[in-house]
Formats: C-alpha cells, sequence, structure tokens
C-alpha cells in the first residue's frame, strides 16, 4: 500500500544511510499514525497482520529501498544522531511497505520513529540508517497465502529474511524427481503459481548480492503434499549471507 499524503505527520528529519558505521548517505523519514503505533496489517510487501506486528512493530515503509517488492522483509539498524533528543542504540526496522512523501525516503511506524529518541516526546529527531539486522533463531518461513487454493493455485510469503542479500527468484520443486517451476512475483514478498507441481514442494531461493555474486540455496524442510491456505511451514534453514 503507498501510505496517501493526508495519513502522515510530516516530521522530516535527516537520515544518514549506511551499511558501515563510517559511510554515511543523506536521507530523509517521516512516520505515520495509526491506533496501536504499530505498522499496518495492508503493506505492499504482503505481509498483512504479521507485517503490523514483525519486530514488536518496529517497521517502515520505504520509497527506493522497496525496489518493487525486492526489498521486503530487508532490515536495517537506524540511530539518531542529534544527542539532544536521540539514545545511543537507535531501532532495528524491518521494512513491511512501499510509501514516500515530500523529500521523503522512509515512513516509520509511531513506535519506531520514537523509540530511536532518548524519551516519547524527542520523536522528532535527526535518524541514521546503519546495518543490516539479524534475525538469530528465525527461520526462514513459508507462509501460505488465504487465496490459495488447493491444488489448483498456490500463493505465498517468504518471513523472516536476513542478511544483505536479495530474494530475486523462487522455484517450486517435485521432491521426488525435482522437477522445478520458476515462480511469479505478484507484489512485494509474494510468489505464486498456477498449477502447481503436486507432491511435497522443496523450494530454490535465488540469492543475489550487490556485487552480482548470485547464489542458490535448497531449504532442508519441503512443503507437505497437503498444503493448506493460511499455513506456515518452517524451511528449516537461516539466510544469513
Amino acid at each position: 500500500m503507498v501510505l496517501s499524503l493526508r495519513y502522515l505527520l510530516i516530521v522530516l528529519t535527516t537520515l544518514f544511510l549506511t551499511t558501515e558505521a563510517s559511510n554515511f548517505i543523506h536521507s530523509r523519514a517521516a512516520y505515520y499514525p495509526n491506533s496501536d503505533e504499530h505498522g499496518t496489517d495492508v503493506g505492499a510487501c504482503g505481509f498483512g497482520s504479521f507485517g503490523a506486528t514483525i519486530n514488536g512493530g518496529d517497521v517502515s515503509a520505504a520509497s527506493d529501498l522497496y525496489r518493487n517488492g525486492v526489498g521486503c522483509g530487508d532490515c536495517y539498524q537506524v540511530r539518531c544522531t542529534d544527542s539532544h533528543y536521540c539514545s545511543d542504540k537507535g531501532v532495528t526496522l524491518v521494512i513491511t511497505d512501499s510509501g514516500s512523501g515530500p523529500n521523503t525516503d522512509f515512513i516509520l511506524s509511531r513506535r519506531a520513529f520514537g523509540r530511536m529518541a532518548q524519551t516519547k516526546d524527542a520523536a522528532s529527531s535527526l535518524l541514521a540508517l546503519g546495518r543490516f539486522m539479524q534475525l538469530p533463531n528465525k527461520n526462514i518461513t513459508i507462509k501460505i497465502d488465504e487465496n490459495s487454493n488447493y491444488p489448483y493455485y498456490l500463493a505465498f510469503v517468504l518471513w523472516y529474511q536476513q542478511g544483505d542479500k536479495d530474494i530475486t527468484a523462487v522455484q517450486l520443486c517435485e521432491t521426488q524427481n525435482f522437477v522445478c517451476k520458476l515462480l511469479d512475483r505478484s507484489y512485494g514478498a509474494v510468489w505464486t503459481t498456477t498449477s502447481p507441481p503436486s507432491g511435497p514442494l522443496s523450494l530454490r531461493i535465488l540469492l543475489s548480492g550487490e556485487d552480482g555474486d548470485e547464489s542458490w540455496i535448497v531449504p532442508v524442510n519441503n512443503i507437505p503434499e497437503n498444503w493448506k491456505a493460511g499455513e506456515t511451514y518452517d524451511s528449516g534453514v537461516q539466510i544469513d549471507v
């Protein structure tokens, strides 16, 4: 969901974006209000209600970093630089939505915005975006979309992506003979296919880095033969490269 500007609190602050502590890039941010100060449950990434509370609600919509859905699930450490308002720790964010405002690259949940300050009253402060976050003890999880229709149509979203590489392609394979079918990215982090293969199914996930390096990984656990809409399945692997 692209957030409408009339729902934004235009509290613009300077951001410093980096993947290394000493290499900063300027950017800007705002925050958006909602009833519980968490993220939206109808975000463009397709996470649904999970996207509102993932990471405790410390989430953000992004403009350029959304990258047509490739950036969904990416994690960043964000911190303020104004010592009058900001703590030294900052806050960890997960990208769950697409959104932009006037000269604005990030739209944080109110909870995340406030947690970067020393106090709740000091939320309008300078921000800085740092390193990718790790999600310890969290395997990639396959959440079957509620609109899936066994056995004719399968859609799912991948939860708990980590590391500094993007998931740029997903294949669905028959476990017994490993015949694979390339899936379509419907939107955000949602992957779909009509006429999915039968039997227990395995995934192949293509990871791509900024340096052009690419590698396929194969999760340990399979999607069961009689998969069901709304169910979640643990892949058995963590992406931490």
